[in-house]
């Protein structure tokens, strides 16, 4: 396993239309100084856990797409971007590459940092959810924008288990909230887990049948009695045909207009600690459809948890 630090912010590249502030993108604004304030990605190039859950692999070059997908997105005000570098499996060597990422994002979220990991199959958050609970006060609020409960019992941790280890992890404090779950790829096995540990839930018909406002008001309420929030979004909860190159292509999926809405509100409450962008599959994806829509979720929550904090009484 690998973490390399000292060419991370080298491997941003992007549109150049002049200097200064007035034509910063992300490539022109990401820098190395990991001990300011502001907001961090990490790389978790993983598809072991993909590959153990019987999933098609390719996640693992994930972490380039997503950052090439960013890199020329322009950038409207002064955003504290840093990239610590990507976490690399070495072959099927899963447990070190997540005590690796458990490490730094601990270290990130003590440094005041919103740590925003580029995974990789959803085993990622495993990993990234343990250094979390293992740097704040309280286990954080998980919210996961996903087709699948991901709770699975399994010997060894893979892309549907990840949620079960963290709540082996938090224990009495675990909370874990899902949106956009598929009743026909989830058995009632996995229903019935979710009931007994508590998980909230809402289903990708029932968020179909939302207005945006309605989306936001539901996304806000679930911070309520929360100090910290951990957002996870699995980009098979959106339909096919707007993210193709995922490891799992939802046959319905939640319209993007509701998860982006969704993601937007939860940044606004200034609570996020942690997000994860997990399961997109270069692979598989289509003239990087899937890479700019992951972008641009990503590019406008950290834009609206920036405000949110900066501007926070």
């Amino acid at each position: 396993m690998t973490l390399n630090l000292t060419k991370a912010c080298e491997n941003w590249s992007g549109r150049v239309d002049g200097a200064g502030p007035d034509h910063a993108r992300w490539h022109s604004a990401i820098a190395s100084d990991l001990n300011r304030p502001g907001i961090t990605l990490v790389g978790f190039a993983s598809d072991e856990g993909v590959r153990r859950n019987q999933g098609r692999p390719g996640a693992a070059q994930a972490t380039a797409a997503l950052r090439t997908a960013l890199s020329s997105l322009a950038i409207h005000e002064t955003l504290p971007l840093t990239d610590a570098g990507t976490i690399t499996v070495d072959g099927t060597d899963l447990e070190s590459a997540h005590d690796h990422l458990s490490d730094i994002v601990h270290n990130l979220i003590n440094k005041d940092q919103l740590v925003v990991v580029l995974g990789g199959g959803h085993e990622t958050a495993f990993g990234s959810g343990r250094g979390a609970i293992r740097a704040l006060p309280t286990p954080p609020k998980i919210i996961n924008l996903d087709a699948h409960f991901d709770l699975r019992e399994a010997p060894e941790a893979t892309s549907g288990t990840p949620f079960r280890q963290l709540a082996n992890e938090a224990g009495e404090k675990f909370a874990y909230h899902v949106l956009g779950i598929s009743t026909p790829n989830n058995t009632k096995v996995l229903f019935d887990t979710a009931r007994t540990l508590g998980v909230g839930f809402h289903t990708d018909t029932e968020l179909l049948h939302m207005t945006p406002s309605d989306a936001a008001e539901l996304a806000t309420s679930l911070t309520e009695n929360h100090e910290h929030i951990h957002l996870s979004i699995d980009l098979d909860v959106l339909p096919a045909a707007v993210a193709p190159g995922v490891s799992a292509p939802a046959g319905l999926g939640v319209e993007l207009p509701i998860i982006h809405t969704v993601c937007v509100a939860l940044a606004k409450t200034g609570k996020l600690r942690l997000v994860d962008v997990v399961e997109l599959n270069p692979t598989y994806d289509v003239d990087g459809r899937t890479a700019r829509v992951a972008a641009r979720l990503i590019n406008d929550i950290v834009t609206a948890h920036h405000r949110a904090t900066i501007y926070a009484p």
